[in-house]
């Protein structure tokens, strides 16, 4: 039995030397997509704090306000602002135009309507209280009957394309500093008018916030593009064995070969164990390659370098039963499919469907709640989650074991299919 399980791995072997498009897919084409994809990705798992964003910025206000926007927003270090040559106009055009990803329009007599707004607020709590003619000292003291500015606008121009977070990440920013200016404002016109002298400095704010990261000795660890996409485009060249397997199966059963293998006193599912064994070497050497990338090429690219240290072991472990996940798949859509035009397109798009499902191209969590409950069934999510545990978690053997179950029920379940399909329609 171990001879003829030899001989059918060997067979599988030989098919693949012959094919050297397949051969392609299966080692080179990966290693062009992960490098392509992560370096197009990077900048988007980076914080904004890292990358300096041009910003038009109209001042129509020219006061108090607005030079103290303009003060922290510099501080941001993540927006270097352009406020030469610009009206509302032109930097709108600018912007539409794809030159430059946002523009800040500031309207006019916002710091001027702002104190007195800030200064009617006072006044009004102050009436309300009693304590306006005790701080005037003249009894004759009109109630004020000055009416409220109207609502000032602050224009926000962003490019069509600009990414959504960008956009949010940019409005709580100005809108955190002008509350701040608002908030110390209303604060300075109450020391005004109780004739307070207490200083300003010495009111921190009560409340802070401090992100707590991982961390590897005293550094921090920060997730990164190279984390996410090294295991997850792994998976999806794994699954993508699914074309070569199955145009095999094909070739096989147009060129007589598989009513050869039925008709032979070797068990069918010898032949099956053959392919399973040889393709899921091939996973095994694919997932490898991609660490490798991600460890030595990537930092000459200028990105991080992966970070597996004392985990490789689990990550071989989690890629066997990945492995044999995408095998069981392949041989499934090799044994439906009758033509090479069949197995290969459908085999292609399936796993682009499984990959958008698994949260490849999209976290999981991103996506509306039936979406999220039907990628609990791609065996890429079950993959993907094993290998962040691991990487990102640096989680054990044991919390990673469901999914690798899942991933060798996918196995059985599409084998057994396979097996079934084929035996019913010779039989």
């Amino acid at each position: 039995m171990l001879y003829k399980l030899w001989r059918a791995i060997w067979k599988e072997i030989l098919l693949l030397k012959r094919d050297i498009g397949g051969m392609i897919i299966i080692f080179i084409m990966p290693l062009i997509l992960i490098i392509t994809v992560t370096l197009i990705q990077d900048s988007t798992f980076k914080n904004y704090s890292e990358v300096k964003v041009p910003v038009i910025f109209v001042d129509h206000d020219k006061g108090d306000v607005s030079k103290l926007i303009v003060e922290r927003i510099s501080k941001t270090k993540s927006i270097e602002l352009i406020t030469k040559n610009y009206d509302e106009n032109s930097a709108k055009k600018a912007v539409f135009d794809g030159d430059y990803q946002l523009a800040i329009v500031l309207p006019k007599n916002l710091s001027n309507d702002l104190n007195k707004n800030i200064s009617l607020k006072v006044e009004n709590i102050l009436n309300s209280l009693g304590y306006s003619e005790a701080i005037a000292g003249d009894e004759n003291q009109q109630k004020t009957t000055e009416v409220a500015p109207k609502t000032k606008e602050i224009h926000f121009y962003f490019d069509p394309a600009t990414n959504i977070y960008f956009k949010n990440d940019v409005r709580n920013t100005i809108d955190k500093i002008i509350v701040d200016i608002e908030n110390e404002k209303i604060y300075k016109t109450f020391q005004d008018q109780l004739g307070a002298d207490v200083a300003m400095k010495g009111n921190q704010n009560l409340i802070t916030y401090k992100e707590i990261l991982p961390q590897k000795g005293k550094e921090d660890v920060k997730p990164n593009s190279v984390q996410h996409n090294v295991p997850a485009w792994a998976l999806v060249a794994m699954f993508f064995i699914c074309i070569p397997l199955s145009v095999n199966l094909v070739k096989e059963k147009n060129q007589g070969t598989a009513m050869r293998v039925l008709s032979s006193p070797t068990p069918y599912f010898v032949h099956v164990l053959g392919k399973t064994f040889t393709y899921l070497l091939i996973c095994i050497i694919q997932f490898l390659m991609m660490l490798a990338v991600g460890i030595y090429l990537f930092p000459y690219l200028g990105l991080p370098s992966l970070d597996i240290s004392g985990q490789l072991g689990k990550l071989i472990f989690v890629s066997i039963f990945a492995g044999l996940a995408a095998t069981g798949f392949g041989i499934l859509i090799g044994t439906i499919a009758e033509t090479q035009e069949q197995g290969a397109p459908f085999g292609a798009t399936a796993v682009i469907v499984l990959a958008a499902l698994g949260g490849i191209f999209v976290p999981v969590f991103l996506m509306p709640d039936f979406m999220q409950k039907i990628a609990n069934f791609s065996p890429m999510n079950w993959g993907l989650q094993a290998y962040q545990s691991i990487i990102l978690r640096r989680a054990d053997l044991v919390s990673v074991l469901p999914n690798a179950a899942l991933l060798l029920v996918f196995y059985f379940i599409t084998v057994t299919i396979a097996l079934v399909y084929e035996r019913r329609k010779h039989a």
